[in-house]
Formats: structure tokens, C-alpha cells, sequence
């Protein structure tokens, strides 16, 4: 998906809990709530700094604005933060909130992240104010809950049999379930690492929609750790992150999807999304410099667990680029020097080469030209796959040209017919669900896999969102596929 403007993004700023991150829980002694409640989390931790998170519930009466103060116990320093305005005197740290999220009404949550030091012991903060009121505390760390299915405490490792995906028994599975935006963006913008929380609640959430799968968008350059790329947000920070949310969406019973989304390479011609060099937006093909080696440590980080999946490239258009649809489908599979891109191209061949050579064997998707929109082609120029573990991906919006049944019939159906097809995107950005609805009838008719674009609190009518709330409160949208996913898995 092409995403909407920054303006309409939230600003929350997140990273997921890693080994070891210690988390204060919403307690209360007497069983009553609290007149506000807090969770502070060590969302990563390197050397003598660590990045911190504040989640704060307001309990009591609504408030047109808030100011969150807690005291360090352990030598740390604030650097910086984001989403509220963070300051240090001595010990004690205060977080007021920014202009646009002074709100917050009775039940309502803010989230506010920050980069501190720290040397000796990291301790975490006991005591907690908001507007001058005592919050909950805690005196010991909340472990991560057991997923509610013990049925589903493990996703299947999959594996392509015929056009049918199966798990190690032989039993035919469908992917089903959403996106999860923010990990290609947030990095490369400077503002974290994911877009809003992805706690163990808010992964639990979207297990409650009955989704079986999470596709996890991700950005090459933050991964490789590049120079342009703020060290917090960067590296084994970033990579460590996504190691976290994909643990999570395990641990609910689910199947990640790690998703190559932004990439580096300067292209300005038909269609371009920016005319930055930087992994800043949507390219129309990989590129060779960086590329192969982010899926080689993709696939070394996840070879050992085939429950992971890999989604090779986002949406691929060198059809807005070359002359012909012939040169297009070349540039996609073999890469190269492609007419009007002017970087090398690393094709889908390069892409899958450079996974099985570091002896991962997990499925692969693959999605096809015009923004994934297009499989008319994908079975002849189907790239080599040594460990036979290859599938067809998919997008469609209701803009798209390949957006009603005859196009389906035509040009989906013969590819599902020889591989596993995986629409990695489905969405309208109608505030309704009328076409998705339409897709997934499609789809539900021929056992196929679909995922919803997205799990994120957007303007559903600029970039389409499923929730307008990370507890999965649905949009008008999203009530949709909930309602569908209930349905078909009760």
C-alpha cells in the first residue's frame, strides 16, 4: 500500500518488549481502579542507554490536558522523547502532553516514548502522578500472558503442496488476518520503531478478530542499520524489535509475515513516490546494493523457525518505468540494469537466492507488477526456487485496475490454480466494506488466503484502517473483516 500522508499518521512512537523488558502493570490494592493508571516499559536495552515506554489510562474524569511525572531510581538520564514534551530535573521526569493529544477522556490511553542513559542498575520507576495524582504501582514485573487458545499456542510451519498450503501434518491452511504498519516508516521518519503500542494486548487484539496471520511491513535500511538512520531505531535496536512483535504474534497463536516494504535506490520517473535516495517511500523494484543483503539476514535471523513467513518486496511497478509489459516481468524476476530505473535492480530471482543460501526453507511470497496488482504473467517468468516453498502474492484495492470478477477470473484463477495465491493486501478506502467484502467471497470460494490493510488508527478514507483503536475497536471498514473472520473461525 501506498501510504497516507505523514500529517494523518499517528505520532505515537513504540518498539516492542525485548528479552528481559521489564513492564509495571496496572495494579491496585484494594481491587478498586485507580484514578489513573500507568505502564512503563524497557522496550530495549544496549550498552548504558535504553528506550522507555509510558502508557497512561485515565480513569477519573475527562481532562483537556495531562502531565505524567515519575522519578528515575537508578542513575538514568533523559536524551530525548516523543509524543509528549519530556523533561529532567534531578531525578524526577515529567511527560506533558504535545498540542494534539491533550485529550483524554474518562477510559481513555496516550502512549509517549523515550531514549534515556542509564549505568549501575536500570531500575524501574515505583511511583507514578498524573496531574498531581497518584497512578497505580507495582512491585513486581508482569510476565507475558499465555495465549488465550491453548489450540493455537503454536502457528503451523507451512509449506506449499500443489496450489494448496499445508502444515507438517498436510492439512491445508489459509492465511487470514491483517497488516501491521509503522515498522517502514517510523525508523526512516525518526519517530520509533512501530506506529502505536504493540503490546502483548494490542498483538492479543488482533487474535480476538480470530486472525491466524500479522504481516509485519519492514524498512532495509533501518534493519542494515545504515548511517542515515537514527542508531535507536537502527540495527540490532530495530531488528531486536521485530524479533519482539514476531515472538508476540506467535505467542496468540498467529503466523508472522515479515514484509520488505521501503528500499533504498533514487528513482524519479512515472509514478515515483519520492525522489529521495533513502528508503523513504514505496520504490518501483529492490535494489542490488542493499537488498539481497537484508533478506540474507532476514533469513538467517528467522531460518530456524519455518512458522515465519517471507514477503519478498511490497508492491513492484516497473511497468510505470520501462516501455513494455515484456520488460517489465524481465525486470521483476531477473533485475538488472531495467530501463528507466536508475539503480541496479535486485529481481525476484536475486531476492529468493539470497534466502536459500543461507539454507531457509521457509514459504516465500512473491507478489507480481503494478503494485502487486498484477499476476498475468507471474507463472512464466515464476522465479527458481530450489526448496519448492514459493507462493503467489497479491493486492487489491477498490482503485486498482484488477478490481472486480472478470479480471479475477481471468488472471487470478490460473495462478491459483498452479501455486498458493496470498492476497497480502485487500482494503477500500470508502470507510466501508462492501468491496472487501466482494474479495473475500472470492477468495472464501477457493480456499485462498487474504490480509486486510491495516492495523493502524488512520483516516480510513486516506489510507484504509481497520481500528480506531488499538484495544480492536473496528472502523466501519474494519467491522467488515471482523465480523467475516469471526465467522469463518468462531
Amino acid at each position: 500500500m501506498r501510504h497516507p500522508p505523514r500529517s494523518v499518521l499517528s505520532a505515537v512512537a513504540g518498539a516492542v518488549a525485548l528479552v528481559g523488558a521489564v513492564t509495571v502493570p496496572v495494579v491496585s490494592a484494594s481491587g478498586a481502579a485507580p484514578a489513573c493508571s500507568v505502564e512503563y516499559s524497557v522496550t530495549s536495552q544496549w550498552g548504558s542507554g535504553f528506550q522507555g515506554a509510558v502508557r497512561i489510562t485515565n480513569n477519573a474524569a475527562a481532562m483537556s490536558s495531562w502531565s505524567l511525572s515519575f522519578d528515575f531510581a537508578g542513575g538514568q538520564e533523559l536524551t530525548q522523547g516523543w509524543n509528549a514534551k519530556w523533561s529532567q530535573s534531578g531525578t524526577t521526569v515529567t511527560a506533558a502532553n504535545e498540542s494534539y493529544n491533550g485529550s483524554l477522556a474518562t477510559g481513555a490511553s496516550v502512549s509517549a516514548g523515550f531514549i534515556a542513559s542509564w549505568s549501575g542498575s536500570n531500575a524501574v520507576p515505583t511511583s507514578f502522578k498524573l496531574n498531581g495524582t497518584h497512578c497505580n504501582t507495582a512491585a513486581e514485573p508482569s510476565p507475558t500472558p499465555e495465549p488465550t487458545d491453548p489450540a493455537q499456542e503454536t502457528p503451523p510451519a507451512l509449506r506449499v503442496s500443489g496450489n494448496k498450503l499445508v502444515d507438517s501434518a498436510g492439512a491445508t491452511r489459509r492465511l487470514l488476518g491483517v497488516n501491521r504498519s509503522g515498522g517502514e516508516f517510523m525508523c526512516v521518519q525518526g519517530r520509533g520503531i512501530f506506529d502505536g503500542p504493540v503490546d502483548d494486548a494490542s498483538v492479543k487484539a488482533i487474535a480476538d478478530w480470530k486472525a491466524n496471520t500479522v504481516r509485519i511491513p519492514l524498512n532495509e535500511e533501518c534493519w542494515l542499520g545504515l548511517s542515515n538512520i537514527d542508531p535507536a531505531y537502527a540495527g540490532a535496536n530495530y531488528i531486536n524489535a521485530v524479533k519482539g512483535l514476531v515472538a508476540k504474534v506467535k505467542a496468540h497463536g498467529m503466523t508472522p509475515v515479515v514484509e520488505l516494504h521501503w528500499t533504498h535506490g533514487q528513482y524519479t520517473g512515472n509514478s515515483a513516490g519520492c525522489s529521495d535516495v533513502h528508503a523513504s517511500c514505496q520504490k518501483p523494484m529492490p535494489d542490488m546494493q542493499y537488498t539481497p543483503s537484508f533478506w540474507a539476514s532476514v533469513a538467517n535471523t528467522f531460518k530456524s523457525d519455518r512458522t515465519v513467513v517471507f514477503d519478498l518486496f511490497n508492491e513492484p511497478y516497473p511497468d510505470r518505468a520501462t516501455a513494455t509489459t515484456t520488460q517489465a516481468w524481465q525486470c521483476w524476476r531477473d533485475g538488472g540494469s531495467c530501463p528507466g530505473i536508475g539503480y541496479e535492480v535486485a529481481g525476484m530471482q536475486d531476492l529468493v537466492d539470497s534466502v536459500r543460501g543461507t539454507g531457509a526453507t521457509n514459504l516465500i511470497l512473491a507478489g507480481g507488477i503494478a503494485y502487486s496488482n498484477d499476476l498475468s504473467q507471474w507463472r512464466a517468468y515464476k522465479p527458481a526456487d530450489p526448496a519448492g516453498n514459493l507462493a503467489a502474492a497479491w493486492h487489491v484495492y477498490n482503485f486498482n485496475s484488477c478490481a472486480d470478477e472478470s479480471c479475477w477470473n481471468s488472471t487470478l484463477a490460473p495462478v491459483a490454480a498452479q501455486v498458493p495465491l496470498v492476497a497480502g493486501e485487500i482494503g477500500e478506502n470508502t470507510c466501508a466494506h462492501g468491496f472487501i467484502d466482494r474479495v473475500m467471497k472470492w477468495f472464501d470460494d477457493r480456499g485462498l488466503s487474504y490480509l486486510g490493510w491495516t492495523w493502524n488508527t488512520w483516516d480510513c478514507s486516506t489510507g484504509p484502517s481497520l481500528i480506531s483503536s488499538y484495544d480492536g475497536t473496528p472502523t466501519a471498514f474494519g467491522t467488515g473483516l471482523r465480523d467475516h473472520l469471526r465467522a469463518l473461525n468462531g
